[in-house]
C-alpha cells in the first residue's frame, strides 16, 4: 500500500482513462462534515482555514452546493493537481498501471478520510490539521479518531505501507498503525553545503517515488534503492526509512 496526501489545487479537466468510478468508504462522514461547513459564513470559513477571501468564497460555495455538485471529472486521482500528483502522472499510466495504482495507492483526506484513486470526489479544500467544532469533535484528528487507520489495516493485511504522505496527514493514522510495517521516505537536497528537506522538491520526489513503486510493482523493500528520478540518489536505509539525496 502506498499512502499520499491530497493537494490543495484541483482541476476539472477530464481524463480519458477507463478507470471506473467508485464510492468513497467514508462518504457518510464527508457529507456530515460538508453539512457542518455549509453553515459557516465565508468570513468564518476563511478564518478557520487561514486562506484568502477568494479561496474562502470558492470553498463556501462548494460546501453550500455539496449535494448539487456535478463536476465533469469525478475520480479523485484525476482532480488533484499539486506537485505530488503532477509527478505521479496518473493520466499517463497504461491500463495495467492504472489497475495497480487503484489497488495499491490511497489518498488521505481531511473531508473524505481515505480515498481510492477511483473514488468519486466532490471539489473541496479542508486541511487535516484544521481545528473547529466538527460534529462535536474539536479537530479533524479527533473527528476521524482511528477510523482511517482501521480501514487502512483492513486493506493492508500483512503487506507493508509505503508512507509518502506529509506529517500533517500521516499523523491522523500513525499512532494506530504497526510501526514495523511502515516504510518511510526522506528526500534531502544540498543547499549551501548543508543537507535539508526543501518542501517543493520533496513533494515532487514523493510523486516520483509513488510512480516508481507503481510502475515497478514494488511490494517489498527490495529495489527501492534503485530509485533515481529528478537527480536523487540513494543515501541510506535506517530505522525503516529510506533517505535519498539530490545535489
Amino acid at each position: 500500500m502506498i499512502l499520499i496526501s491530497p493537494a490543495k489545487r484541483l482541476t476539472d479537466k477530464t481524463s480519458t482513462s477507463l478507470l471506473a468510478s467508485t464510492e468513497p468508504v467514508f462518504k457518510k462522514e464527508a457529507d456530515i462534515l460538508a453539512s457542518e461547513l455549509a453553515k459557516m459564513s465565508t468570513t468564518e470559513l476563511g478564518s478557520m482555514m487561514k486562506v484568502s477571501e477568494n479561496i474562502a468564497e470558492l470553498n463556501a460555495a462548494r460546501f453550500k452546493k455539496w449535494n448539487e455538485t456535478s463536476a465533469s471529472e469525478k475520480r479523485a486521482i484525476f482532480q488533484f493537481e499539486g506537485d505530488v500528483f503532477k509527478h505521479l502522472g496518473a493520466k499517463d499510466f497504461n491500463e495495467d498501471e492504472i489497475v495497480y495504482l487503484n489497488n495499491n495507492l490511497r489518498i488521505l483526506s481531511g473531508i473524505y478520510g481515505l480515498l481510492k484513486p477511483s473514488d468519486e470526489m466532490k471539489p473541496y479544500r479542508l486541511e487535516m490539521g484544521t481545528k473547529n467544532n466538527f460534529n462535536g469533535a474539536a479537530s479533524l484528528y479527533e473527528f476521524w479518531g482511528d477510523k482511517i487507520a482501521k480501514k487502512l489495516m483492513e486493506e493492508l493485511g500483512e503487506s507493508v505501507l509505503f508512507n509518502l504522505a506529509s506529517e500533517e496527514y500521516f499523523s491522523s493514522v500513525s499512532k494506530f498503525l504497526n510501526k514495523d510495517k511502515i516504510i518511510n521516505f526522506k528526500f534531502l537536497s544540498i543547499s549551501n553545503g548543508k543537507e535539508r528537506v526543501v518542501g517543493v522538491i520533496a513533494k515532487r520526489a514523493r510523486g516520483e517515488m509513488a510512480k516508481y513503486l507503481i510502475q515497478n510493482q514494488v511490494k517489498t523493500t527490495q529495489g527501492i534503492e534503485k530509485f533515481s528520478s529528478i537527480g536523487f540518489r540513494f543515501k541510506e536505509f535506517s530505522n525503516n526509512c529510506y533517505t535519498f539525496i539530490s545535489s
